[in-house]
């Protein structure tokens, strides 16, 4: 990643970027931190994560006291466990997997084409990463999002809102903390109502995280090069039908992200504050 980018990393540092991030919205990277593999910087960096969330005036209340508290719990917390209880949620099945573009488009053709668009959206704002990293994945897509104007950040929050509001409901069902991160992204764009209609479904859904369900998966769901759009694929899974079938019927209106709790006007922007 760039130097603009690996300064973002969590350190016992400060985390202020080389770039100039939308000024109240550092929150995105700290969102982008609680999504990390854990570390011991990770840990160390608790209060100073703490202090930026306290700060935000977007979210509510209720939703940054939860968030501080999840804080406090990994800077308590024994890395190991930490660190084996995040491969368990992250690593293993797909259902809440943080590469956004598997949501929609599992593994087929299409979801490499989405991911050179992101790549060329990063590059025109001077936004690099290196080979290691996949631009879907969320915490580096926050990362991107840091860099971005409020607009901006409304229209591609608006754009993932139906992904970020089913991976908050199968985060929750699993009684995972990091269900705060996409349940406060929907938040700063008023769309927390959002994850009720996935709460049905995900509670019918049989975990997909256990050796017998990964070698189904596997089994079934086996990459078709023949595919050439979503739907001649089927999405590679059910949710991805579903997602693209909802986004082809709903009309997307332009989505801005929530003023602050004390905006002195509607037409103050979050550089102003």
């Amino acid at each position: 990643m760039t130097e603009a980018a690996t300064q973002s990393s969590v350190s016992s540092a400060p985390l202020a970027p080389s770039f100039e991030p939308v000024q109240g919205m550092r929150s995105l990277r700290v969102l982008a931190r609680l999504l990390d593999y854990p570390t011991q910087e990770l840990q160390d960096a608790s209060g100073e994560l703490i202090e930026i969330l306290n700060a935000e005036t977007r979210l509510g209340a209720s939703l940054k006291l939860s968030l501080m508290a999840w804080c406090h719990r990994l800077h308590e917390g024994e890395l190991l466990e930490l660190q084996a209880e995040y491969v368990a949620m992250f690593d293993k099945g797909r259902a809440t997997s943080l590469l956004l573009f598997e949501h929609v488009h599992g593994e087929s053709r299409d979801r490499g084409q989405a991911m050179v668009d992101l790549m060329a959206e990063y590059s025109a704002a001077g936004f690099e990463l290196d080979a290691r990293e996949l631009p879907d994945h969320l915490p580096v897509f926050l990362e991107y999002l840091s860099m971005c104007d409020e607009a901006e950040i409304g229209r591609w929050l608006g754009e993932i809102r139906h992904i970020l509001a089913l991976l908050t409901a199968r985060l929750e069902e699993r009684g995972a903390d990091h269900a705060l991160v996409p349940l406060s992204l929907l938040a700063l764009i008023g769309a927390e109502g959002d994850v009720e209609e996935h709460r049905p479904q995900v509670k019918k859904e049989v975990p997909d995280n256990t050796p017998e369900a990964l070698d189904a998966v596997w089994e079934e769901e086996a990459v078709r090069f023949s595919a050439t759009s979503d739907e001649d694929c089927a999405l590679q899974s059910a949710e991805g039908r579903r997602l693209a079938e909802r986004k082809k019927a709903v009309h997307s209106d332009p989505v801005k992200i929530m003023p602050s709790a004390w905006s002195a006007s509607p037409s103050s922007t979050v550089a102003d504050r």
